[in-house]
């Protein structure tokens, strides 16, 4: 199979809700949607997740477009490839940048699916029929506020739910969300917002059980972190310290974390995403599938993935208006008593809104 086209699209959608983590507020979701296109008039869809600044890790939207136009494209278009595992072979001389290379691989796996007829999540060896659904809240202005968007959440039927903490919003806010909330599946998501100086105020978390504690310490790290899961029973669940397989197995290795959070941009792709999920399986190490703020594009990649078998833990993936008025697929994902089902047609199962994009198109190129 040869891609013979790509189009590649700058798109900014407006947020129904800002969003806070440790590091920034979304009001807008700015990212890259690539189209590719094969010999036949099949397209094939991607997202890149990375942000329009360097807050989450050093990519951002312009180093991404860089990457495809310069480099990932070239290298691929018009070249005969006959499974997605070569995409990551073709790309591995490139260094990091995993989201502009996730891009075009979920892309091509996308592709793939469609030409053998089958379901992404079956073309990448998944079993679920359906998920279960977990939802992320941002920092609020209060904590009245966080306990009123928990209780909305709650009654939507989500099966865990991800509250975002910083220094100074930490503790007394998870203490009085486990007060009004003593049954839920509830964990903390820092950003990476603290250091091993913390400890001490880490520990607290303990009191909460929590399902765990997500990336409390810097990003590129996995010494520090196995020194913090020793001193805490809230197991630590590391994000952002993992782009590669390579990184989880030394992770494991050290005793860094006893949960991995797989996003497919992060570690550069849905191939580089099942290796990781293959040697958790094998070590006994439970995954879920952490999300970016995808539009419909890239939450369908997720929600394939998320049908391999030690996907054990309710993921980000969230409903498409939980985000936006109007997602960019059709039909728009849904959760039933906080499950999604997992679709059945060929390909990411989800029809793209040509008319949808255009209107939040900010900027495309074709290359051909």
């Amino acid at each position: 199979m040869k891609v013979t086209e790509v189009v590649l699209r700058h798109m900014k959608m407006r947020m129904k809700a800002p969003f806070t983590t440790s590091f920034g507020t979304f009001r807008d979701k700015e990212f890259l949607l690539l189209e590719a296109k094969d010999e036949y008039g099949r397209s094939g869809w991607g997202e890149s997740v990375a942000f329009h600044s360097p807050w989450y890790n050093e990519e951002t939207l312009k180093t991404n477009w860089h990457m495809l136009e310069d480099f990932i494209i070239p290298d691929l278009l018009h070249k005969e490839i006959s499974h997605p595992y070569e995409v990551t072979e073709t790309l591995s001389y490139i260094k990091k940048n995993n989201m502009a290379k996730s891009a075009f691989e979920g892309a091509f796996w996308d592709l793939y699916a469609k030409q053998e007829g089958i379901p992404l999540a079956k073309a990448l060896g998944g079993t679920a029929k359906e998920i279960e659904v977990g939802i992320s809240i941002g920092i609020q202005d209060t904590v009245e506020d966080l306990l009123k968007l928990i209780d909305e959440h709650v009654n939507e039927s989500y099966k865990r739910i991800k509250v975002k903490i910083k220094p100074g919003w930490d503790v007394e806010v998870m203490r009085e969300v486990r007060k009004h909330f003593p049954d839920i599946q509830l964990m903390a998501d820092a950003n990476s917002a603290y250091t091993l100086e913390d400890t001490q105020l880490l520990k607290q978390l303990d009191e909460f059980d929590l399902m765990m504690i997500e990336q409390p310490l810097a990003s590129d790290d996995i010494i520090d972190h196995a020194t913090l899961q020793r001193e805490l029973k809230t197991p630590v669940c590391l994000d952002e310290s993992i782009h590669s397989y390579e990184d989880a197995r030394k992770a494991i290795d050290l005793g860094s974390c006893k949960i991995i959070n797989i996003k497919i941009g992060r570690v550069g792709g849905l191939t580089e995403s099942k290796k990781i999920h293959d040697l958790c399986l094998e070590r006994e190490i439970p995954v879920w599938c952490g999300g970016m703020l995808e539009s419909g594009i890239g939450r369908a990649h997720n929600i394939a993935l998320t049908a391999l078998s030690n996907f054990v833990m309710p993921g980000d993936t969230a409903a498409s208006s939980r985000y936006w008025e109007k997602d960019l697929i059709e039909p728009e994902v849904t959760v039933d008593n906080g499950m999604i089902s997992i679709p059945e047609e060929p390909g990411i199962g989800y029809e793209p809104c040509l008319e949808t994009i255009k209107d939040y198109t900010v900027f495309e190129k074709t290359y051909s």
